[in-house]
């Protein structure tokens, strides 16, 4: 039995859909729920959903997002803010990670959530962006208190990399500006902060892939639960549509057609990937979550990657998605349904990326394809 969200008598006993070569390539369950609901089958979204996009993340009371670019290399860093009292934690999935301070975000650990995260190019090196947010969250009085010291902010971030791309490493003034930017206004997307030099689509090598960038979403539900996204896409993977299952930017053929990850990984067996890629995500809600919640709607936002980037979490990868609950509204939803909207707007956050990038040299984007990619 699946759909038992509203009781087991309300449910759907499944068979074999999909297997061997009579799966079809667009993804057999795009097709379906679309043929679904237009059959009647499964219902069309609830009217209560309304669209926060234009703001994305920031539609989160409180959250202020920043970006820094650099303004001659490809390469910057992005900034997340929350408000105080945020409980936050992180799921990580990634076999090549490079983060900071994530150990905190454990729900074993004592430290109830981050006064901010960061992304920021330049990978490891990168990190040292760190530095600078702190440093402007300390002169703001933001951070854990300590009797006689002041403040201790409580910054985990974690890096892409991007340095085929661009010649600058972001630092500390990358951080500091980012942080003293930011706002609760419309979120940038594209190829701004850490997403200026993020690139997709690398199965067949650099030269055939296509630029990633910043994307960021939300939903907002009648009952004033907010879920919202900001994804950093950097993946080796294709970024693919969730609602229709076709790849919207990824590895191409020699005549600039799209090779579809999905048959590279079926036909001769590709060459390992360096460990050069990560999609990184910050999930925000306004919901009242524990530390332990907080953790499982970053473990189901995950499923948004897993939704528009085939293959996602691969060895070559740092996926990581952080997870931020302000706590502002106390009731009327379940930690299931933060978890799983969390998935939806990850999604549209990733595919928003790519549609939002601006090409480099030798690397299109989405932009540049005929008709737009669209």
């Amino acid at each position: 039995m699946v759909g038992k969200w509203l009781g087991p008598g309300n449910g759907r006993v499944t068979g074999q859909v999909a297997h061997g070569t009579g799966m079809r390539w667009g993804g057999w369950l795009p097709h379906l729920a679309v043929g679904a609901c237009a059959a009647g089958l499964l219902p069309a979204p609830a009217t209560a959903q309304t669209s926060a996009a234009a703001e994305g993340i920031a539609a989160v009371e409180g959250i202020r997002v920043g970006h820094f670019t650099y303004p001659d290399e490809p390469t910057g860093c992005t900034v997340v803010i929350a408000p105080e009292g945020t409980v936050g934690s992180v799921d990580q999935r990634g076999g090549a990670p490079g983060t900071v301070e994530t150990d905190l975000l454990d729900p074993l650990n004592s430290v109830r959530g981050p006064d901010a995260v960061f992304i920021a190019g330049g990978s490891a090196p990168g990190l040292a962006t760190r530095d600078g947010i702190v440093r402007y969250l300390e002169e703001n009085g933001r951070g854990y208190p300590i009797s006689g010291v002041g403040v201790i902010p409580i910054v985990p971030g974690a890096i892409i990399f991007d340095l085929r791309v661009a010649g600058v490493r972001p630092g500390p003034d990358c951080g500091y500006q980012a942080a003293a930017a930011a706002t609760t206004g419309p979120v940038a997307e594209g190829s701004v902060g850490a997403g200026a030099g993020a690139t997709v689509g690398k199965m067949l090598g650099m030269g055939r892939s296509m630029k990633g960038g910043v994307g960021t979403s939300a939903i907002t539900l009648e009952s004033g639960l907010v879920v919202g996204a900001l994804a950093v896409v950097n993946a080796v993977g294709d970024v693919i549509d969730p609602n229709n299952g076709q790849v919207v930017a990824g590895a191409r053929n020699e005549d600039g057609s799209f090779a579809d990850a999905r048959r590279i990984l079926r036909g001769l067996v590709p060459p390992p990937s360096p460990r050069e890629n990560t999609t990184i995500v910050v999930v925000a809600t306004n919901a009242r979550l524990t530390k332990v919640e907080a953790a499982k709607v970053a473990q189901m936002a995950d499923d948004g990657l897993a939704r528009a980037i085939v293959p996602s979490h691969t060895p070559s990868d740092g996926d990581t998605v952080f997870s931020l609950a302000t706590g502002a509204l106390a009731e009327g939803y379940t930690v299931g349904q933060v978890g799983g909207l969390a998935a939806e707007v990850v999604a549209e956050a990733i595919v928003r990326a790519v549609r939002a990038a601006s090409g480099l040299p030798g690397i299109p984007a989405v932009s540049d394809l005929p008709g737009g990619g669209r």
